[in-house]
Formats: C-alpha cells, structure tokens, sequence
C-alpha cells in the first residue's frame, strides 16, 4: 500500500470523483443512440461491452469498451495530477465500484472489467499490460469472456509482485475480490456448462 499522505477531505473528494466518472452507464447510452435497444433486457442484462456485443453491433461493443476502460484510466491519470498515491487507488477503487455499482442506474451495473483492465494499465502499466494479455489469451482459446475476466483479475495480484508493484497489491487484491462477487452467476453457469461463448447473440 502506498503511504496515506493525503487529507481526509481530499481523499472524499477524489473518491466521489472517481465513482462519478466511474458510474457513467456508456454501454446503456451507445445502446440507445444506436437504436440497439436497452441492454438490461438484452442477454445477460449487463451494460457492459460483452453484453453490447450481444446486440451484434461490434461497432458499439467496441466503443463500449474503449469508453468503459478510458473512464477508469482517466480517474487515475487526473487524480494523480493532484494528489499522492493514496488519492489515486482510492479513485481507481472508486471508478471500479462507480461501474459495478451506479447510483443512477438503482446501484445494477456492469461488472467492471474493462473499467479494470483500464485503470490498471494507467495506475501500473506493466501490470496492466499483464492483465490485458491474459485476458486476450484466456478468450481467444476459451471463448468466454467471464473467464478471461476471472483469469486476469485472478492473477492481477501475482502480476503486481512479479513486476515488482507490490504498491497496487492490496488494490489488486481488493478488485479481484469484486470481480470474482460480479461474477458469482457466470462461475456457476462455467461450472454447469451453459456459459454464453463470445460472439454468440
């Protein structure tokens, strides 16, 4: 963990920044603009990318996630603009939790992958580089977007200490946690061998 340097307020402030951002719903708003329909009637019902793709719109899946792993770098990157360490992960945190659990949406999300993926590359590049690939390698062999996603958030705390990162572990630690709780359905539906594959409408 990186040393608390910053004020209790501070840390308020870039927390509710950081969620913000982080809750801002672009997979349901693509949908709608595209006409591709509201997503939470859609598949899984998620308002993530993987679900996006489910429309059949590769376009807007592919926006989705770009947008969805921007907002969670660019709560880092602005974040440590002005403040420590501290301030950063806990807006990283915050982004993470903005996504999976939006105010405006009555707390339902998406669950954070890419808004994860995203800010581990910004707070920890290596590390993010790590998560990333094993994320692409897990899917192209697998073809489930939900195991790649346990895979890579699994061994994201490994990646932080092989890369010599143990700054972010306990972050790392905390967001595979969440993302292993998001996944609790998919985990159950890998186990029974009715998992939806990737492409698959």
């Amino acid at each position: 963990m990186p040393d608390l340097t910053t004020g209790t307020t501070a840390l308020i402030l870039f927390a509710a920044f950081g969620y913000l951002l982080g809750s801002i719903p672009f997979g349901l708003i693509l949908a709608k603009t595209m006409n591709l329909g509201d997503l939470r009637k859609i598949g899984s019902g998620n308002i993530g990318a993987t679900n996006v793709l489910r429309t059949g719109n590769k376009r807007a899946a592919a926006l989705t996630l770009l947008l969805d792993g921007g907002k969670g770098a660019v709560a880092v990157l602005i974040t440590r603009l002005f403040a420590a360490e501290d301030a950063v992960q806990l807006a990283a945190l915050a982004a993470f939790l903005g996504h999976c659990f939006p105010v405006w949406l009555g707390f339902r999300g998406g669950k954070g992958v890419a808004t994860f993926l995203g800010l581990m590359l910004a707070i920890a590049w290596p590390v993010g580089l790590a998560s990333c690939a094993t994320w692409v390698v897990i899917a192209v062999v697998f073809r489930y977007s939900s195991l790649a996603a346990l895979t890579a958030g699994g061994l994201s705390p490994i990646w932080a200490i092989f890369l010599g990162q143990g700054s972010i572990f306990v972050l790392t630690f905390a967001l595979a946690i969440l993302i292993y709780i998001r996944h609790l359905g998919n985990i159950a539906r890998l186990r029974a061998g009715t998992e939806t594959r990737i492409g698959k409408k």
